[in-house]
């Protein structure tokens, strides 16, 4: 009885003071706010420090360095980046349509396996399981993949290249697997089964509703992915029309070091100050920007369903 009492005069105490027996003190609240927003500019500043140095000129990157506060701007390397003209806008239409159709093939065959493996009546479940499991310890490597992808599946210089070998990832299935495990009761498809639904109706009218935290949190990954990977077309693309952005910018980079490189070998001090002009570091800054500001617009869409996604069945109902 004494706890109980102890407990009801610290609920009592609190309300006279202004704030519910839960909620923390407005002290501890303006602590944590601040500390949030410490992290907040710790995470904000390097992007626009990145977005500065790309509109900075070099002159002015050599006396100052990087800085929020330049000495001049200038749009000298977006031009020089986009004096490619047809190329680039090529690019970004592969990039955005790899980024839209991998991920919604990626989550409709994802999705359909991982209900399977997590579908208790399902027969083969075990044998899925198990094959899943195999999947994940067991690798043919790079030489491998590149001789079925070209030999028998014919995707060279093919923009299948960039859906099909990602549209299943054993760990993005685990996910998925365990997110429904965790939160659709089997009770649920047992009651579905006695009223006659199908696997498939199950799957659509049961499932796929309750499921899209967890589908919008792959979706985050897989869309992440899609947009980031430039391998994939240093391996297998050679026509200049199937180029994603990123491979295009890399390529690039990878020009104007090799021009500054062998600065030296040129013949007149007119042609040596020509190359010592192009942009290098703010160059690589642009690139940084075209290839991440895209994402970044995207990402405030999907966070909400991220949280979500990340946090639900952490704590039993």
């Amino acid at each position: 009885m004494d706890a109980h009492a102890a407990e009801r005069a610290r609920v009592e105490k609190h309300k006279k003071q202004g704030y519910k027996p839960n909620e923390i003190s407005p002290q501890a609240n303006f602590v944590i706010s601040l500390l949030l927003t410490l992290l907040t500019l710790v995470f904000i500043l390097p992007v626009l420090l990145v977005i500065v140095v790309s509109f900075s000129t070099p002159e002015s990157l050599t006396h100052r360095g990087y800085s929020l506060i330049p000495e001049s701007w200038t749009l000298t390397t977006y031009k020089y980046l986009f004096q490619s003209g047809r190329q680039i806008l090529d690019s970004y239409k592969v990039t955005i349509a790899r980024t839209v159709i991998g991920p919604l093939i990626s989550l409709a065959v994802m999705s359909l396996y991982s209900f399977v493996i997590a579908y208790r009546s399902f027969p083969a479940r075990k044998f899925y399981t198990y094959f899943l499991f195999i999947s994940s310890i067991f690798s043919g490597g790079m030489v491998a993949s590149f001789i079925v992808n070209v030999r028998y599946l014919g995707l060279y210089d093919n923009f299948l290249i960039y859906i099909l070998p990602t549209a299943i990832s054993w760990f993005n299935v685990i996910i998925l697997r365990t997110f429904i495990q965790t939160t659709i009761p089997d009770s649920l498809f047992e009651a579905a089964k006695i009223d006659g639904a199908g696997d498939f109706r199950i799957f659509f009218q049961i499932v796929l509703p309750l499921f899209k935290a967890g589908l919008a949190t792959i979706g985050l990954f897989c869309v992440v992915g899609q947009w980031n990977e430039w391998t994939t077309a240093l391996l297998y693309i050679d026509n200049p029309k199937l180029v994603p952005i990123q491979t295009m910018l890399q390529r690039i980079q990878n020009n104007i070091n090799f021009i500054k490189n062998n600065a030296q070998m040129s013949g007149t001090q007119e042609e040596q100050q020509i190359l010592n002009s192009l942009p290098t570091e703010s160059a690589q800054m642009a690139i940084t920007v075209i290839a991440t500001v895209p994402i970044l617009c995207v990402y405030p869409f999907f966070q909400k369903y991220f949280i979500k996604g990340m946090t639900i069945g952490s704590v039993k109902g």
